[in-house]
């Protein structure tokens, strides 16, 4: 009787791990702070809108600036991957411009740099880009625009920034986030990609969003 009721207990703990996942008693994660669009989200969206910032369509000039691979992941506060997210980044050039009118009327835009970017994760909630590393824009550190939207809503618009750039301490958007483990989940390693023979780049920047998954 006695060896019946521990395998029945075993059975019950074996069942409730089967119904309730990992995640399920996960601690919560961090949630990515709203950050401000800036004065300069496209005001008229390239024709080629892909993940691939460094050639427009079928140009062969790459744009000027250090390669950089963004990835990461759209998740819930539980760290359940969001399928089905657009993930859209913008960024000025390796020049220091702007996709928008307003701020190529200043002269000097990198014209073979798109600018903007979108892409749709899948079932693992994973996105990818690749792009140049962002240079200082006059009075904010470098950083690149994200937003998140979901079902064609746009529900998250943040930056992520490089780490150890010593203008950070001094950037206004970024120090409005007074909860210190908040603002650091928006600061990513740039590191160098592993022999890379033309000095690539890659960075990591997870999403977390204070949304249940989209169901389908």
């Amino acid at each position: 009787m006695q060896k019946r009721r521990n395998f029945l207990t075993t059975c019950s703990l074996l069942s409730a791990s089967a119904v309730f996942p990992a995640w399920t008693f996960a601690e919560e994660l961090t949630k990515t702070p709203r950050q401000t669009a800036g004065p300069f989200y496209p005001n008229k969206l390239p024709l080629d809108t892909d993940n691939d910032l460094l050639l427009i369509n079928d140009n062969l000039t790459s744009a000027i600036g250090e390669i950089t691979h963004l990835t990461g992941r759209v998740l819930d506060v539980k760290g359940r991957p969001i399928r089905n997210a657009q993930v859209e980044i913008w960024q000025v050039d390796g020049n220091g411009r702007y996709l928008h009118t307003a701020d190529a009327k200043k002269g000097g835009s990198d014209k073979n740099f798109q600018g903007f970017g979108r892409f749709t994760t899948a079932s693992t909630g994973e996105y990818y880009f690749r792009t140049v590393k962002p240079v200082p824009y006059p009075g904010r550190t470098p950083h690149i625009h994200v937003a998140v939207k979901l079902k064609g809503k746009k529900e998250l618009v943040t930056q992520c920034y490089i780490k150890g750039n010593a203008q950070n301490k001094k950037d206004g958007p970024l120090n409005s986030i007074k909860d210190v483990k908040v603002r650091n989940s928006l600061i990513v390693d740039f590191a160098k990609v592993e022999n890379s023979k033309i000095g690539e780049l890659k960075a990591n920047f997870d999403i977390v969003m204070g949304v249940t998954p989209v169901s389908e």
